[in-house]
């Protein structure tokens, strides 16, 4: 069964920031060559973190030069400063965009599992914590997590990656569509949902497919990719960055 074509091919060498677009990529296991390579870590809460928490993140962008993805994120600030992340002064040049201290990190080895442990929460109920990194109205439930990984438990990502979960997300034009019309007065962008794969559908589907392939096997070029579940919303499509607007 045929859903689709590839529409567009994104990667983001450091977690949160802005990525960049792709003619072609390898697949691998854990992933894109150069996707999330690098990381932010909270010199003030400790952990690795992203936009749910750091919101400016997303107004810095960062791309490899190697199409390829071997070599180090080049890092631009919303004042277009341009720097690579293992520059000497790199996180002291972030650390002052994003207003807060900061430490730029490439992947460590999976076994350094202190440097993956969950950092201090922003709220003490647990409950109030979710609600707020899932951008959740009054009355709106949390989403399922139980197909997630439970180390994610203790970690901020699973060890030796810096993947929310999952190491590929796929989004299809329809969806976008979809949320465009139900959102008439939302700039609903790409941009925001931070794909990996935008895949074009043909004009009959009508939105919302994604939820659908879970358990499934979907195969883009030559890569077999195994559909796990479906990606829950979070804070971060909410975001206000370059010209899009928070909402």
């Amino acid at each position: 069964m045929q859903i689709g074509a590839v529409r567009e091919i994104w990667r983001y060498p450091v977690k949160s920031m802005g990525g960049e677009t792709l003619a072609r990529t390898a697949v691998e296991e854990r992933g894109l060559p150069g996707d999330r390579i690098w990381a932010v870590r909270d010199e003030v809460r400790g952990g690795i973190r992203g936009a749910k928490k750091i919101a400016p993140l997303m107004g810095c962008k960062a791309r490899i030069i190697d199409a390829d993805g071997a070599g180090v994120p080049e890092i631009t600030l919303p004042d277009g400063d341009t720097f690579f992340a293992d520059d000497e002064g790199a996180a002291a040049r972030l650390a002052a965009a994003l207003g807060q201290p900061v430490t730029l990190w490439p992947l460590v080895p999976a076994d350094q599992l202190d440097h993956y442990r969950r950092g201090r929460p922003t709220h003490d109920d647990v409950l109030t914590e979710l609600r707020s990194i899932f951008a959740l109205d009054p009355g709106e439930s949390l989403p399922n997590l139980s197909a997630f990984p439970r180390e994610l438990l203790q970690y901020e990502s699973p060890p030796g990656s810096y993947f929310d979960a999952y190491p590929i997300l796929l989004l299809t034009d329809a969806t976008l569509a979809r949320l465009q019309a139900a959102c008439p007065s939302s700039r609903v962008d790409v941009r925001r949902f931070r794909p990996n794969f935008v895949i074009a559908t043909p004009e009959s589907l009508d939105g919302y497919a994604e939820p659908g392939w879970a358990g499934r096997r979907i195969r883009i070029g030559r890569a077999l990719l195994e559909a796990t579940v479906p990606c829950p919303r979070c804070v971060m499509i909410t975001r206000g960055f370059d010209d899009l607007p928070e909402d």
